[in-house]
């Protein structure tokens, strides 16, 4: 029996879900955890600027409907069709760390960027979501290089 039971994986499904995904895979088959996994669309929606552009709650139903549908192709070619996938609307921080409450997560994976310059003084998500997230966070490096799974 593992030290995790259920692990939530938190994407923002760019490139470098999938190297994370695989990383959480791994270490749920290595712990014998449940694996879900979570996206947030995060969607500020601007002025209307004439009658061209969509209203705002159809543009954001558009986006919830194609990260479903991303979220649910990254899980089949992960081998994990039947992993629970949220997707969720709003805040990216908060609704992490709500749903990892929610779903009663003992440990988190987050993708976590470098950074330089200026941006180490921006609260970043993975900052946010260690600092309150109830249960351990696994930051997984992406960008540069990594290690082969």
């Amino acid at each position: 029996m593992g030290v995790y039971k259920r692990i939530l994986v938190a994407l923002d499904l760019t490139d470098h879900s999938t190297p994370i995904a695989r990383r959480a895979c791994v270490l749920a088959t290595r712990c014998g955890a449940e694996l879900e996994f979570l996206h947030v669309v995060e969607f500020v929606p601007i002025e209307s600027m004439g009658e061209t552009l969509m209203p705002s709650v159809q543009i954001e139903e558009e986006l919830i409907g194609r990260a479903r549908q991303r979220l649910a192709t990254l899980t089949a070619e992960l081998g994990t069709p039947t992993a629970p996938a949220w997707v969720e609307a709003g805040s990216v921080k908060a609704e992490i760390v709500r749903v990892a409450r929610e779903r009663g997560a003992d440990l988190l994976i987050i993708g976590s960027r470098e950074r330089h310059g200026l941006s180490i003084f921006v609260n970043l998500t993975e900052d946010t979501v260690l600092h309150q997230a109830p249960c351990d966070v696994l930051a997984v490096r992406v960008g540069g290089h990594q290690e082969p799974v």
